[in-house]
Order: structure tokens, then sequence, then C-alpha cells
């Protein structure tokens, strides 16, 4: 545990939010370990006064969040597939990479990103500490590091062309190590690209279910440009993205490179502060939102149980256990939640000790009411499951409001 800012070394004072006490969000359990005792931990976010970097109170190491059994697939998802895609296709025009080119992928989970680029015989390499997602990738031919990314295993590695890092930014104990890394890895000319959830969008849409162990930070593009800017690097170019609610995707380089920086950063800036990112306000208030969400989630649950209404759950996601721990909601209220991916079929969520089954299961206990946990991807969850819509039930999301459609 610390009071200090991971980055400034700031005393943290000011309060973000708290969730109470919860276990790891992808320890998903076993029939065996639901016998056992269940670890959990404080989940409570500060805010730097100085930086205005939000980030978690440290109680649980990177070692206990990311584990060789590590359940979260990205290539489960098919819109984060396209997303990659996209991205591979837009990246290589821009940078102009060739054969002759390298590129870095940091928590390159099971393939999903690289592969696009191993396709185009662009050289590749995946940094990847999990063992069940680093074996995925392997299997596609894609060679794969099995380590945490930093600075001291950065000076061992090709200096890249690119490196890039989808929704790791915030996963890193040690922000400052990992930034490092960033700028030791790359050529004079690289480039760094970056995703991760935007704390405006967050804060504006209350998506305080996106808020667990795993997610050490919680970023601005205020905080971030301090941060790089302390490793030598220089943020030159940002996208805002519809990716998990509103993402944010920077674009850095080393200080003193030719890549000229584009307007939309200083506008971007200008925005944060405009709304009030670096005012203590902005941070205080959000607590008593996250418990009005709660409060009215558990209310619809207890009225449909009244009611005599069955309830089930899609989506066996960081976001739904967030919630499901901070509602304290168990199995009578939610009997079982659906997920698509195999590794996690037949456990239990954490906390809540909720069923994981197929999606099949919906064709045999249809429920009057489907909550869709990851609320980022409900397009997708409604194709997928047109034929349940048709046949009456009504689809649920929680955040940042109760909708029933």
């Amino acid at each position: 545990m610390t009071n200090e800012c991971r980055h400034c070394k700031t005393e943290l004072t000011l309060k973000f939010l708290d969730l109470g006490h919860a276990p790891p969000s992808n320890a998903y359990l076993t029939v065996e370990d639901l016998s056992h005792p269940e670890i959990t931990f404080p989940l409570r976010l500060w805010v730097c006064s100085s930086c205005r970097l939000v980030q978690t109170e440290d109680f649980a190491d990177a070692d206990q969040l990311f584990t060789e059994d590590y359940a979260y697939f990205s290539s489960t998802s098919k819109s984060w597939l396209a997303h990659a895609a996209e991205y591979v296709d837009m990246i290589v025009d821009r940078l102009s990479l060739t054969s002759d080119s390298h590129v870095i992928e940091v928590a390159s989970n099971d393939g999903y990103l690289l592969k696009n680029f191993l396709e185009r015989d662009i050289p590749c390499l995946g940094v990847e500490p999990t063992k069940s997602t680093a074996e995925a990738a392997e299997a596609l031919g894609i060679p794969v590091l099995q380590e945490f990314f930093g600075e001291e295993m950065a000076k061992e590695l090709p200096r890249a062309d690119l490196i890039l890092g989808n929704n790791v930014y915030a996963h890193v104990p040690d922000i400052n190590d990992f930034t490092l890394g960033l700028t030791e890895s790359l050529k004079p000319q690289g480039v760094v690209t970056l995703e991760f959830p935007h704390l405006m969008r967050l804060v504006e849409f209350n998506q305080f279910d996106t808020v667990y162990h795993e997610h050490f930070s919680y970023l601005s593009l205020l905080s971030v440009t301090k941060i790089m800017a302390s490793a030598g690097l220089r943020v030159f170019d940002v996208e805002e993205l519809p990716t998990h609610g509103g993402s944010l995707r920077v674009y850095a380089c080393r200080e003193k490179a030719d890549h000229a920086s584009r307007s939309k950063v200083a506008e971007l800036l200008a925005e944060e502060r405009r709304r009030g990112m670096e005012e203590d306000e902005f941070y205080s208030e959000f607590q008593s939102k996250a418990e009005s969400v709660r409060n009215d989630f558990l209310r619809f649950l207890l009225d449909a149980r009244r009611d005599g209404k069955s309830v089930a759950a899609y989506g066996a996601a960081a976001k739904g256990n967030t919630l499901a721990n901070f509602a304290g909601i168990k199995p009578d209220l939610i009997p079982f939640v659906c997920d698509a991916a195999a590794s996690k079929q037949g456990k239990y969520l954490p906390g809540s000790h909720i069923p994981i089954r197929p999606p099949s299961a919906l064709d045999v206990d249809r429920p009057d009411y489907l909550v869709v946990f990851p609320w980022n991807i409900m397009p997708e969850v409604r194709a997928q499951l047109a034929e349940l819509s048709d046949l009456g039930t009504k689809f649920v999301t929680a955040v940042p409001e109760m909708k029933i459609s």
C-alpha cells in the first residue's frame, strides 16, 4: 500500500471513488475454488493534486492479477478484431511500414492484432506476460516474449519503428518504468501509439464499472502528456475513439523527432481544462453518481424477482464483476451469465459466484430480462442474440443509467 502518486510521488489526499472490497476482476473460480477462502482487496481510487493521475490504492501486485490462466482473450470479440484490423490498415499507410520495418506490441494478448502485420510480412514481436494468451499468439506464428514490459527488459529488444499498446497503459503498476521502456525501445524517428479509456468520458458517462484492480491508472491527456514528457516522449497527435465507452489513441515520439505536432493535441488539452479536470471539484462528486447507478440496478433486480420475472446476464466481463460486487449481487438475483469464451465457461464470477454458461444456455432457459454487462459492445450482442429479442426477452444495461429495451 502507498499513499504517494505513482508518477510524481505527491501525497494523495483526494479520494475519487470507493467501491468497497472485491477480488481481482478476472480471477474466475472453479467448482473447487468455491470451497476455499477468496482473496479480496480494497477497490479505491485517488486523484493526484499535482499531475492529476487517477490511480488505485495499491494492495495487489501485477503477478496476482495477470496469472498464467488469465481468461481474457481479445479475439473473442468480433468488433475488437475489426477495430484491430482497421488500425493496422491505417498505421501501415500512415507510417509507410514495410518488410524492412519492425513492430512491437506490448500486451499482445492472443495475437488478435499482430496477425495483421504477419499477413503483410511486416516483422513483429509481441510482449505478453500471461502464458495462456501468449501461447495462443505463438500458435499463429507470432513471436512472443512472455514477460512484463519495462525499461530494463526493453534494453534487450530490437529498436522499433512502431510500438503499440491497446488497453495496457492503464494496466501497468509502474507507469514511469513502462514509459521509459517505450523510449528505450524506439528508433529515433519511431512512433508509439497507445489506446486507453479516456477519464473525461468515464466521468461524463458515469462508467464506474470500468474500475477494477487490473486498471492501476485512469488517464486524461493532461496526465499522459506529463508522464510521457518525463520519459523524453512528446505526444504529437491524438484521436478520440468510441471504443470502451470513449477512448484516446495518442501518438508519441522522441522529444526531438521530426513528427509535427497536430492541433488536436492542444484542442483536447484545452477541452479537459475547460471541463475542470485540473480542479478538485471535477472528481469529488463521482462517488454519489456510482451509488445512484448501483441503487437503481438493485431496485430493478429486486422488482423483477418480486414480479416473478426471470433474469440472466451476458458477458462475463470485468465490468460486470465490478458492478456485481459493488452491488452485492449473488445468484439469487442473477442465476447465470453467458459468455462466448470457452476459457470462462463452467467457471464462476469472482466475488458474486454467478455461474458462467455458454450462450446456448439462453435457448434452454430464455430469460425475461437479459442484463448485458459489457455495455460497450451492446450492438454486437443484440445482433448475435436477435432471435432472443424476437421471442420477447428485453435487454438491460445499468451504466451509465438503467435502460431496458
